[in-house]
């Protein structure tokens, strides 16, 4: 049997090092003097930004924000996120009774929160997001998997079946994927963590059908946007996330199709810097790091490729 090989249009060159902060951290902005270009790294939301940092001028008409009202803000997804973790301990033996007081403080959470609106992996404005309640299950289902059968992990298999079941009511677009929200009919590169993290089985027709609809319409040149912000091309909203890109090449694995994940793992692998660092965004036309640097959590899905592509799912 024989395989196309990548096609590659035009291999990334290592960007230029230099960095519009988009975020929230009070990290300064790159200093390069640029033409006065529309910002091309918008805050997250409208209510995100507290106030604007230093007047340094910035590459394509960018600055650098100070401060978010990100500890102001409800995101249920972090208790997912929490649980996924808390089990990974447990496999491995490390999760001490601090660890699984905090396992079931973390579902009681979820089981207290999740019908309330919430502002999601992107800190957006509150709604019933999609991502949050999925990566809640994937969290549930992990940890109940992760110990000896029990009435309390019978409890957290019962309530992930709810979140998914109720979301399935809600968030399930007409064509058969996950759409963003009850209300917002759209694709999302959030979408694509709890099919990797396990909250629906690989062979679920939910999955395939999410991550077909998103890399068809939410991608290029093998790299991958968030979600579409309005009308405009992709890369003139926001830059192109790293951290969605390596989301994909996961997602292929778990699905199967190898050659697929290998070309989204090099294709985002190689949009690094001269020190090997990811920034948040990549500019795919210009070949540029924009946003965040370096941005750990890139970094950390960078890793999880690496070791994960080079051994059966769940080998």
């Amino acid at each position: 049997m024989t395989c196309a090989s990548p096609v590659r249009r035009s291999p990334p060159t290592r960007p230029t090092p230099c960095s519009t902060t988009r975020s929230a951290s009070p990290r300064p902005g790159c200093s390069t003097t640029a033409p006065a270009w529309p910002p091309s790294t918008p805050p997250k939301d409208a209510t995100s930004p507290v106030s604007t940092g230093s007047s340094f001028p910035a590459i394509r008409g960018g600055h650098d924000l100070v401060g978010n009202r990100g500890g102001e803000q409800f995101q249920l997804d972090a208790f997912g996120e929490a649980l996924l973790l808390l089990a990974a301990a447990a496999r491995h033996d490390r999760l001490d009774d601090d660890g699984r007081r905090a396992a079931e403080t973390a579902a009681q959470a979820i089981d207290r929160r999740w019908r309330e609106p919430d502002s999601g992996m992107w800190e957006l404005s509150p709604r019933h997001w999609a991502h949050s309640r999925l990566i809640c299950a994937a969290g549930l289902r992990a940890m109940a998997r992760a110990g000896p059968s029990t009435a309390r992990t019978a409890r957290w298999t019962e309530l992930a079946d709810a979140l998914i079941a109720d979301t399935a009511a809600h968030s399930l677009h007409p064509s058969g994927r996950w759409q963003r929200s009850p209300g917002d009919p759209g694709l999302d590169g959030a979408l694509l963590m709890p099919l990797v993290r396990g909250a629906l089985p690989a062979d679920d027709p939910r999955n395939a059908a999410t991550l077909r609809a998103y890399t068809r319409r939410l991608t290029d040149d093998h790299f991958a946007y968030r979600f579409r912000h309005d009308g405009r091309p992709l890369n003139e909203a926001e830059g192109a996330f790293l951290l969605c890109g390596f989301a994909v090449a996961l997602a292929q694995h778990r699905q199967g199709h190898e050659v697929e994940a290998y070309r989204w793992f090099e294709r985002n692998r190689a949009a690094c810097g001269p020190a090997g660092l990811y920034s948040e965004e990549y500019d795919v036309g210009l070949r540029q790091m924009r946003g965040n640097l370096p941005q750990a959590f890139v970094h950390a899905l960078m890793l999880e490729c690496a070791v994960r592509l080079n051994r059966p799912w769940g080998a």
